[in-house]
């Protein structure tokens, strides 16, 4: 409480001083009472237009939060602003979450390749280790498209897990710390929802170049998934690494590279196919693509199984599987080998057995039984791979887990009867998705201390190198299609 000065001399100024603050306080509500006013209506402004707001928007916040999530790029701790970009990771490459079309995405000062798959899931995996390797040697950055089924493809598509991002198999940030590249999937580029627009593109045709049964572009449903209209342009004759020989499909890298380059590009551009919507483009400069990079190599056909060859070498052996997969086949070992959680998993010999289409590779007077490798057959394999191990290595590897697409009840009999073990997938798809039996055997393969495989089987050949490169273990491919095939 305020006390006025008893002085009479100084009375009346401090009563003009008195006036003159109640005056300012009157003042000073005036103010505060217009700035609420203001306030409110601003407030009332913002609802409405919270009201109208695209109702996506709050998901493209959340959905670009994830991306930023995914790429390590923040914790919980951190807000979207407060965030160091790793120099290997992708986050240099692009503009910044997916949108709608990729070219809104590409930065432009950097250069990209991509391609599709269509040959089944082991072959993709090397059409994509290819795809990353060429984009080593002509320094773009590669963009690997999704798994997408091929078999039974009508029947499944569109199931959740029908598409199987690169980066929910393979460590990406392990493959891109070991390379020093920085590699993209198209769900970093580009979105997949319904906001996703159609993109044209100009790719070439690679397949058309390099067989002489199929007049066009190696079809796939990746283009589709990804809402892309392609125009494609037919590679020249001389990318096929044996002209005029139709038993041999192979190109090499450096052929499709020099296509990369404005010189070799403009020289061999022909009249392109139009897309579905009638437009007729080149090859794309900034996003090169191609259709088909199964049939690629450096020196000779298939050579992916030579110790030699550069794109396992520079890229293959460093596809580690995620943690998770990790996990997961440990789990189903633990369960198949009766191995208690805590306990460690013992050194085993893996199996690939590769039975279902390879049928149509038998020779007509050969009976299945005779034309596929007998049980007997792959034991005197494992016989061998077992005493290299212990020769060389002195691991006693008494454990065998067979792999198989065999769904014959008495072949698994016989199995079990050798004392070797099955993987129970009877509940896999129904807990995981379709893809998880494969991807589960296929990390169990790579796990085993020796491997013994089916020959022809793209399956069987990653396998083989992986246990070679990851186990530094010894490996044997057992021969079938005629009698005796495997005699040795």
């Amino acid at each position: 409480m305020e006390v006025e000065p008893t002085d009479n001399k100084l009375h009346p100024l401090f009563h003009k001083m008195n006036t003159c603050r109640r005056t300012a306080m009157h003042a000073l509500t005036r103010r505060r009472i217009i700035w609420g006013v203001r306030i409110a209506c601003a407030g009332m402004s913002c609802m409405s237009l919270l009201a109208v707001w695209p109702s996506d928007v709050p998901n493209r916040i959340q959905a670009e939060t994830s991306w930023l999530y995914r790429h390590g790029i923040y914790n919980s701790g951190q807000s979207p602003t407060q965030f160091t970009v790793n120099t290997l990771d992708p986050l240099s490459s692009v503009k910044g979450p997916p949108t709608s079309s990729f070219r809104d995405n590409m930065r432009s000062d950097t250069k990209y390749v991509t391609s599709w798959g269509s040959g089944g899931w082991s072959n993709d995996v090397i059409g994509n280790m290819n795809l990353i390797y060429l984009g080593m040697i002509t320094d773009r950055v590669p963009v690997v498209p999704v798994f997408l089924p091929s078999h039974a493809m009508m029947h499944s598509y569109g199931n959740d897990h029908s598409p199987l991002p690169f980066g929910d198999v393979f460590d990406l940030p392990r493959l891109r710390k070991a390379i020093k590249k920085p590699v993209l999937e198209w769900r970093d580029v580009k979105t997949s929802n319904s906001s996703a627009k159609m993109d044209e593109i100009g790719c070439w045709n690679v397949w058309e170049s390099i067989q002489y049964f199929d007049p066009a572009p190696r079809q796939s449903f990746a283009p589709w998934f990804l809402k892309l209209d392609i125009s494609y342009t037919k590679t020249p004759f001389w990318v096929k690494m044996k002209p005029n020989f139709e038993h041999d499909r192979f190109s090499s890298f450096w052929a499709l590279a020099a296509l990369a380059f404005p010189r070799g590009r403009n020289a061999n551009l022909v009249p392109p196919l139009p897309t579905k919507s009638n437009v007729s483009l080149g090859p794309d400069e900034h996003m090169l693509c191609y259709d088909f990079l199964y049939y690629l190599a450096a020196h000779q056909s298939d050579e992916i199984e030579q110790d030699y060859s550069p794109a396992w070498r520079e890229v293959g052996q460093h596809m580690h599987w995620t943690v998770r997969l990790e996990r997961l086949a440990n789990d189903y070992i633990r369960r198949t080998l009766h191995v208690r959680h805590h306990e460690p998993i013992p050194p085993f010999i893996s199996i690939h057995v590769r039975h279902s289409d390879f049928k149509s590779w038998c020779e007509k007077d050969v009976p299945l039984e005779e034309c596929y490798a007998s049980l007997p057959v792959i034991q005197r394999r494992v016989h061998e791979v077992q005493d290299e191990l212990k020769e060389k290595k002195g691991i006693v590897a008494s454990h065998v887990i067979v792999t198989s697409d065999e769904k014959n009840g008495t072949f698994w009999r016989d199995v079990h009867e050798m004392g070797w073990f099955g993987v129970d997938h009877s509940r896999t798809k129904e807990l995981y998705g379709q893809w998880y039996p494969i991807l589960i055997d296929a990390v169990i393969q790579s796990k085993g201390a020796g491997f013994v495989g089916t020959d022809r089987s793209t399956v069987s050949m990653l396998s083989n190198r992986r246990v070679q490169s990851w186990q530094d273990g010894p490996v044997r491919t057992v021969k079938w299609g005629t009698r005796g095939a495997d005699d040795h």
